[in-house]
């Protein structure tokens, strides 16, 4: 795209903050990075499309934020420390002031995690943001989503299903009152990486993965991977003030968009766990427990028991 050195120059080299090991940052046909001692290099990438992962009126200030966020909440379910980020943009114009919106919201993010804009591409076509976020973890510590032990509490950060009802909203499927409609669209379009968090569960969490999907889908992922099933308490969910006037458990388990943090602890480790979220300044809660037999199962406020057939992947495509 003609402009485009004199496009990133303008809108994002002084924007985002210059960190230690960067050797060589943009202008150069490739970064150079020094990564510290004794680290693992965590290497995540996300992109969003027009239509499918956004609405087209989506403000550009709350899109650049959210194109980083989301690769910075991959990143916390890894327990990495963010540090570096590379950025591609398709973009069907030139403009200006979209731009300048865009940048600020990408740059007020990465400026409060310490994240350097190191690099980037542009070209012209439909509206699509690409994100690669690079961070590191002390050698061997990083989170995985294989790990967890039956018996072990399954905890998530936050709240679920907000997001997941201001997308269907602004589908004109649902009605929310105001009050929650206004926290639902927040929720969607600045979801906040819960990246303090992730950094205190290295060594506590026994798995851990990120919330994009659906809660029930990516604990899917922890008991594929784990080769466990789980147990969930529907009654201890943490849902926004009136969601279940408006949505079943069920959907609001499928809504995806919540970029929180879902994990497991062993019981030994609950009293630090309740200490270290504190310290964060993040809400956990403990929603079940992981099962030996495989499956997932969800526990009513009566005690009934049902098994799942299947996770959510009700994501905004």
């Amino acid at each position: 795209m003609p402009g485009e050195f004199e496009l990133i120059a303008r809108h994002f080299a002084a924007l985002t903050p210059a960190r230690g090991g960067v050797v060589l940052g943009p202008g150069d046909d490739a970064a150079l990075l020094d990564l510290p001692p004794g680290r693992e290099l965590v290497v995540t990438v996300d992109t969003l499309v027009a239509g499918v992962h956004f609405f087209d009126d989506c403000p550009p200030a709350a899109l650049g934020h959210k194109a980083l966020a989301v690769n910075l909440s991959d990143l916390a379910a890894m327990g990495a420390e963010p540090a570096w980020a590379l950025l591609a943009l398709t973009l069907p114009e030139v403009d200006d002031s979209w731009l300048a919106q865009f940048a600020s919201g990408f740059a007020a993010l990465a400026r409060e995690f310490d994240v350097s804009l190191v690099g980037g591409d542009t070209c012209r076509g439909p509206l699509a943001i690409s994100v690669t976020a690079l961070g590191h973890a002390p050698r061997g510590q990083a989170l995985r989503r294989r790990g967890a032990r039956p018996g072990d509490g399954i905890y998530v950060s936050g709240e679920i299903g907000a997001a997941g009802l201001a997308v269907r909203q602004r589908r004109s499927e649902i009605t929310l009152p105001p009050v929650l409609a206004a926290h639902a669209a927040q929720r969607l379009d600045y979801p906040q990486p819960r990246v303090t968090l992730g950094l205190a569960l290295r060594g506590l969490a026994s798995a851990a993965v990120d919330v994009s999907d659906g809660l029930l889908a990516d604990l899917g992922h922890i008991c594929a991977a784990s080769r466990t099933g789980a147990r969930l308490d529907l009654n201890r969910l943490p849902l926004p003030d009136g969601a279940l006037d408006v949505a079943s458990h069920d959907s609001l388990l499928g809504f995806g968009d919540d970029y929180e943090l879902c994990f497991t602890v062993p019981p030994q480790h609950a009293p630090t766990l309740r200490a270290l979220a504190a310290s964060a300044g993040c809400a956990v809660t403990r929603i079940g427990q992981i099962e030996a037999v495989p499956g997932l199962c969800l526990v009513d406020a009566s005690g009934n028991v049902r098994p799942v057939a299947g996770g959510g992947h009700d994501h905004f495509r």
